[in-house]
């Protein structure tokens, strides 16, 4: 609706042709649009710090901390005590309950792509709430515009 994409087409509308009531619907559509792109940014940004923290960690290890005593997470919150007995191979989670073992410079590499997939969507999502907040402000304009045409009446 109002400009957003469908397909390949997009549907023009005349603003200054629809009534307060349409356009205030319109805006309510548009501020909701823009507030689930910020939780949809907000949640890209927590991912990509994930990321870059797996990275600095993976990059963060020596050769001579094989036996060293660490936490192991169970969950976010439950660490148990554990060893470092291969320094070679490493166990990712990849998402939705699958696991790769990749050696140091291929679990690197991954966080690496992983970090520049999820900045092209946040850059692209980007895009789109500029987009939804000019035709936002567009339409303020045009309530402003017609409210003052009905007050002056």
């Amino acid at each position: 609706m109002s400009g957003t994409e469908a397909g390949d087409k997009r549907e023009q509308i005349n603003l200054a042709a629809l009534s307060v009531e349409q356009l205030v619907q319109i805006k309510q559509e548009f501020e909701q649009d823009i507030s689930n792109i910020q939780d949809s940014l907000q949640t890209l940004y927590n991912c990509k710090a994930k990321y870059a923290l797996s990275k600095e960690a993976l990059e963060s290890f020596h050769p001579d901390w094989k036996d060293h005593q660490i936490l192991v997470p169970l969950t976010s919150s439950m660490y148990i005590p554990g060893r470092i007995k291969d320094l070679d191979n490493f166990i990712l989670d990849v998402g939705t309950g699958y696991y790769v073992e990749k050696n140091l410079e291929s679990s690197k590499d991954y966080f690496k792509r992983r970090i520049e997939y999820v900045q092209e969507q946040i850059e692209n999502i980007e895009k789109i709430q500029i987009q939804k907040s000019r035709f936002l402000s567009a339409v303020n304009g045009v309530i402003e515009i017609k409210c003052l045409k009905n007050n002056a009446q």
